[in-house]
Formats: structure tokens, sequence, C-alpha cells
């Protein structure tokens, strides 16, 4: 009798049977399970070093492999511990959300089916199920129906994928041809002073050069002065620059500030500027009704930069942008090769993601977003965007409050920046040489709160002076999380103050 194709099967290590499969996905659940039930009673940080790790991990190229059940024990044992715990309800660093069971399981089933998305010839379903997700997200934004987007592996590239259409539109193909000497003029981007840095590192990259990023100063509330920003546009035209792209930023990362989007859009319409919103960290507060009116105007932005692994709560890599006029930015990108060749005669399905941004190979990141959100809901997800803000406003509410701590910015968002303050420091006469000795004092108490592990701060400098501060970004935070931050805050001060 002649043997089947699954008779001959010869079970390896690259193709092994699936039973074994079953065996090793249900390990890793296993772990995750016990690891999303611990994770509150965790280290945030690791306590180890560099040359602890290299030492335990380094060996040389494996020549025979061994089993999936060691390779398993040495992630519990040596790289779970030697991690940082992005999830603890209690890490305010940054801007980190802590993922979501579902959308890893859906990060696991991606994987497993290894679609790839450069055009919807290469994956129908998956293709399919982006575009739906973004048309979720517009909907989440207010956004025409018109509008379209695609996903990205950060906001770092949709920064990029954005200021690269807004130079296109307005250089035409002699720039994309010949390179940024075929422009007769500079061109000139306008920020915030509070920009995140990945738009000065899109201008370097694309020739506009970082010099003709040029910064607005801000307002007390470290948003965008448009008169500012008008006088400047007025400037560069009078000395034969060429403006030609606006960034708005729709929460900042260092306090959470969002800039007047409608009259920077106004402005943007005026003066024939593309405009691009920075909601990387922010946008998706829009789903808290508390916030829903700090984004209006983000509907009239040419494009939107945003991180669904940020407020959405889902694994890294996913970030996202979104296109007013989807074909105002399809020039900027199509190239044509052969082997891109399309031959399908149905618009749909002669539709390509590589029209849109400068990716080829793309990972199937949508099936994460349709997962939590289908399986969550807008509500659940809106509700658990309003209880950050709530933390967040409740946090400083007590730094307010204390006679050993000092707002240094308003909150935005969920942003929070302070600074311990000693007592015989509050009603005292402060010279520049006092706020340093802050500054460091300040600085050397974010570094053993860290170590200490109960509670986690990143730094940023808020009009000069270092800051400790906090972003509430996480479903599992509740306001005795921000009590007992306060609390370690002090241990630590009292610690570095001996």
């Amino acid at each position: 009798m002649t043997a089947t194709p699954a008779e001959s099967r010869v079970e390896s290590a690259l193709d092994p049977s699936g039973a074994r499969i079953r065996d090793m996905g249900t390990a890793a659940v296993e772990w995750a399970a016990a690891y999303a039930e611990s994770i509150r009673d965790l280290p945030i940080t690791p306590r180890t070093s560099a040359a602890e790790l290299k030492q335990r991990l380094t060996e040389p190229l494996p020549v025979d492999g061994r089993d999936f059940a060691d390779l398993l024990d040495v992630f519990r044992e040596v790289i779970v511990p030697g991690s940082r715990h992005n999830g603890h309800p209690r890490f305010f660093g940054y801007v980190s959300a802590p993922g979501t069971a579902v959308a890893a399981v859906a990060d696991f089933l991606a994987s497993a089916l290894n679609a790839n998305l450069p055009a919807w010839r290469s994956a129908p379903a998956p293709t399919e199920l982006e575009h739906l997700t973004i048309g979720w997200i517009k909907e989440a934004l207010g956004c025409d129906p018109s509008a379209g987007g695609l996903f990205t592996s950060g906001g770092s590239m949709a920064n990029f994928t954005a200021l690269a259409a807004a130079r296109h539109r307005h250089c035409g193909d002699a720039v994309a041809m010949h390179g940024a000497s075929a422009h007769p003029a500079p061109l000139r981007v306008y920020v915030s002073t509070e920009t995140h840095h990945s738009v000065h590192k899109a201008a370097a990259l694309l020739g506009i050069g970082r010099a003709n990023v040029r910064e607005i100063p801000v307002d007390a509330r470290f948003r965008m002065d448009v008169d500012a920003l008008v006088q400047a546009i007025e400037q560069d035209r009078a000395a034969g620059a060429e403006p030609f792209c606006v960034v708005a930023n729709a929460g900042t990362v260092v306090t959470g500030a969002v800039d007047p989007l409608r009259e920077i859009a106004g402005v943007a319409r005026r003066y024939g500027l593309w405009m691009h919103v920075d909601g990387c960290y922010g946008g998706f507060a829009r789903l808290a009704p508390s916030a829903r009116s700090l984004f209006d105007g983000v509907a009239e932005a040419d494009s939107i930069a945003l991180d669904p692994h940020k407020w959405l709560y889902l694994p890294a890599d996913c970030g996202c942008l979104i296109y007013r006029d989807p074909e105002a930015a399809r020039a900027a990108f199509r190239l044509d090769a052969d082997y891109t060749r399309v031959t399908e005669t149905e618009s749909a399905e002669a539709f390509a993601f590589w029209d849109y941004g400068p990716d080829l190979s793309r990972r199937f990141r949508a099936l994460k977003v349709w997962m939590l959100l289908a399986h969550a809901g807008s509500r659940a997800m809106g509700e658990a965007i309003e209880a950050n803000l709530d933390c967040a406003r409740h946090l400083g509410e007590l730094v307010d409050a204390s006679d050993d701590f000092e707002l240094v910015a308003p909150v935005g968002l969920s942003i929070v920046c302070f600074r311990y303050l000693p007592r015989a420091a509050r009603d005292e006469p402060r010279s520049e040489s006092d706020e340093q000795r802050l500054d460091r004092l300040n600085e050397r108490i974010m570094v053993a709160l860290q170590r200490a592990g109960s509670s986690y701060l990143s730094n940023a400098s808020v009009n000069g002076r270092f800051a400790l501060r906090g972003c509430v970004l996480n479903y599992r935070t509740t306001r005795r999380d921000t009590e007992i931050l306060l609390d370690d805050v002090r241990r630590a001060a009292e610690k570095v103050s001996d």
C-alpha cells in the first residue's frame, strides 16, 4: 500500500507534529496565565547586570537543537526575571502599554499564519481586515469615511511616512527623482518645542534638514502658540523659504499637552500647508468622554499618526497612519517594478499598501487590533482610558495637596510631572544653585525608586528643570497605586538623603 503524505511525514524541529505544537502551546499559555496573575507582585525592574545576563545566556551557535522545554526554562529563569515588567500597575515610565491577553493570542495566530501584507493579492482576507480596523480607528477619531490608512511599525515610522507624503505634495516628482537639491528653495516644517524628536529625525532622513524644522514656542499649558506659528510662517515666506507642513500634537510625551488643533487647521488652510497630527500617545483618548473636546479639529488634518500599542493597550509593535485624502499621499510612494506589477482589474483587488508607505513586507498587525476591539468593544476601551485619566488627575491632586511635592506642569491627559520638594525648601526663595540641587536630588530619587522595584517613574525636563514624570497607561492601575507611588517616592527620598 502506498503511504499517504500524512503517514510518510517525518517530525522535526522545523515541522513538529500537531501533538507537539499543542504541548508547546499549552506550556506557553500556562506560563502566560501565571504571569498575568502574578504581575502585580513582581519587582518592576530586574535585579541583574549586563555581565550576569551575558554569563547566563552566552553560548556558541548551537549545532544540534535541544528540547523546547529546556528553552522555556531559560525564558522563565533568565529572560523573565531579567526584563522590566511594563504591564505592572505601578509602571508609570515613558508611554508604555501593558498589552492584553487576547492581543497576545492574536499575535501568536498572526505569526502562525505568517501572512505578508504588501498587497491584496498576497493576503486577501488579512488585507480586508486591515481596511476594516483602519475604518474603526477613523470612526473613533471622527474622520470622514473617505479617509484611509495603514498600520506601521510604530509612531516614528508613521511620522516619517506622513512627512514624506507632505513633501511630495509640495515638491512633486522633481525631488523624488533628483533629490532635495532639485527644489529651488529651503522647505520649512513647523513644530512646537514639545514635539517628539522623531519628526526632526524624519526631516533629516528625508533631506529636508533638521535646521528647517522650526520650533514654535508654547503657552503656559505647553500647547503651540498659534500667533507665533503665523508669525514664523510670514517671516519664512518673506525670507524666500517655503513653508509646507505643520505638525500639531495630540498629547505630547513630556506633559500630555494637546495643541489647539482646530486653530492650527485654520492656519494650515490659510497658508496651504499639510497639517499632520502626532497623536501617537494621546489620540485614542478621544474615546474617553472627559477628553473628547480636546481633539476638536483632529479630523481636519491631512494625516494623523497613532500608536495602537500605546493607548489601545496592544503589544508592540503597532503604529498607524491615517490620510484624510489617500490619493494625495499615493503619488509619494508609488513606484512600479516588474515584480510588483498588478494584474488584477477589480480596484479593491488591485490595492497595494506599498502605494501608501515605504514598506513592502508587512506583518499581519491588524489581527490583534481587530481581535481586541471586537472582543472588548469600544465602550470598554473608552472606560479604561477614562480610568487612566482619573488616576492621573488623582495623582496630580495628591501632589498639589502635599507639603513635600510640587507639580511642575499642568496634568495633561494621563501624564503628571512633579518633583520632590523638601519641606525646608517650600516657602523659601530659591536661587539657581538651589534649583540645581533640587534637580540633582530628584534625579537620585528617581534612580533609587527605579531600583527599589515597587514603582517606576521616568524623567522629563520641564522649563529647564528636572522632573519626575509619571504616565498612567495601564488598565490595571488604580487610584491606590498612585498613592503607593508617592509613598515609594518618599522612601526613595529618605534613602538618598541619608
